[in-house]
């Protein structure tokens, strides 16, 4: 029998609050982007090691939960989640946390400061085993998480999230492939940018509800600047430009034919385009789309993922 304590109930709540800072079920997405980017290199025949695809996967999910956090915190200081009454939980309007008094801001910032603190050394080890690269991987997207919210960049207000978005989640698929080669190659690319796109797009419909608080407070995103029918209309580009792209570049032949099993995405993306472009103008009524947008993106992933794995 172990003599190791029991954790408390009053432990494990606490645990399960600092979970619930970070929006966990956003983070699945980082899972897939690893899932495909270690896809690709095995795809190539560069081995598979299970240690460094499991920590490379905990660092990048490690990252985007700062990232959460940082986005919660300073949309709770330019008051941005406070004004959103019409956001659609859980999709939009952030955790919610900090505007039902449940954490205060001074408690998610030390959250973000430690998990940055963590990523630091974490990433250094992760260098020494799989190379350099890792490293400028990993400050690259530590650069844009930081970026995407916080002053002076404050990228989300300038119009530039979806940008920032879809680099992020395109340095994920190349840094998790880079893990396993140890060098870049243009296949882990050409996957990545369509996964990136599809990530974009799934912001771009979670502005919707949100663009009447965010531009209360001054929060100019390009939902804000596009209005209604042209964010629909920049998210039906990006989904389709998405699927569009995979088609392409296996008919370039970067990646093997097996890839167009992302094409699995294409009924779910074709049914969240059909509903955005009938109800742009009552953001309430697009829970639908979110839901089919966020498996749209989730099977895209996927969809390549299998594939690479049928060679």
């Amino acid at each position: 029998m172990s003599d190791a304590p029991t954790p408390t109930p009053t432990r494990l709540a606490r645990l399960g609050l600092l979970v619930r800072m970070t929006r966990p079920a956003f983070l699945l997405l980082t899972v897939v982007a690893c899932a495909l980017g270690t896809a690709t290199a095995a795809a190539c025949g560069c081995g598979f090691d299970a240690p460094l695809a499991l920590g490379a996967t905990a660092l990048a999910v490690l990252a985007h939960a700062a990232g959460n956090v940082l986005n919660d915190l300073h949309d709770a200081r330019n008051g941005a989640d406070a004004a959103n009454t019409q956001g659609i939980f859980p999709f939009t309007g952030g955790s919610r946390l900090i505007q039902s008094g449940v954490v205060s801001e001074t408690e998610t910032a030390d959250l973000a400061k430690a998990l940055l603190l963590f990523l630091v050394p974490a990433g250094l080890l992760l260098a020494v085993k799989a190379g350099g690269g890792v490293l400028l991987l990993g400050m690259a997207g530590l650069l844009l998480a930081w970026a995407y919210s916080a002053p002076p960049l404050k990228l989300m207000s300038r119009g530039l999230g979806e940008l920032t978005v879809a680099l992020t989640w395109f340095l994920v698929v190349v840094g998790a492939d880079y893990v396993q080669r140890r060098q870049f190659f243009v296949i882990p690319a050409s996957a990545a940018a369509g996964f990136a796109l599809m990530v974009a797009a799934l912001l771009v419909i979670n502005g919707i509800p949100d663009a009447a608080a965010d531009a209360q407070v001054g929060k100019r995103t390009l939902v804000v600047r596009l209005g209604p029918l042209g964010a629909s209309a920049l998210y039906g580009g990006l989904v389709l430009g998405a699927h569009l792209w995979l088609v392409l570049s296996v008919w370039l032949l970067i990646p093997p034919t097996q890839a167009l099993w992302g094409l699995v995405s294409l009924p779910f993306s074709l049914a969240a385009l059909a509903w955005l472009l009938w109800h742009a103008r009552q953001p309430q009524r697009l829970k639908p789309a979110l839901a089919l947008t966020v498996a749209a993106t989730l099977l895209h992933g996927l969809g390549m993922t299998w594939g690479f794995g049928l060679r």
